[in-house]
């Protein structure tokens, strides 16, 4: 792995739990990891109520525009994680794929998303602290 990590979300639409865990991995890794998110069939645009509940915690994924899952995503990132798109997701030697078993916040109301948002970011700060050495400024 480089210095600078580089983690790719995946999930079917790149809409909801894809962007809910960059948005996270963002704010939380700073400019220390390279965040990249993208879709096997991605959506014309992010789940208003994910935005929301990422927005109640600070967080704006609202200018995120989801992406197509491409094999060079897959190629240049360390760690690829996947939320749902099954086999659509391509395999390299080498990389290290988890698979997040969360469920899908698409036509559920805030109070459904909430739980998920908190479970995607308990997981983003596990992954971090796996990813990073503790810095001397924290």
């Amino acid at each position: 792995m480089s210095e600078k990590p580089t983690v790719l979300f995946v999930c079917v639409h790149n809409a909801g739990r894809s962007q809910m865990a960059a948005g996270f991995l963002r704010e939380l890794g700073g400019a220390r990891v390279e965040v990249l998110s993208a879709g096997s069939e991605p959506k014309d645009s992010i789940n208003p109520v994910a935005v929301q509940a990422m927005a109640e915690l600070g967080v704006d994924i609202a200018r995120n525009v989801p992406k197509v899952l491409t094999t060079e995503a897959v190629r240049t990132s360390d760690v690829v994680i996947t939320m749902g798109c099954g086999d659509a997701c391509p395999i390299f030697p080498g990389k290290r794929y988890e698979d997040w078993k969360l469920d899908d916040p698409a036509g559920q109301g805030i109070e459904a998303v909430r739980p998920i948002r908190d479970e995607i970011r308990t997981r983003v700060e596990a992954l971090l602290a796996g990813l990073l050495p503790p810095s001397s400024d924290d």
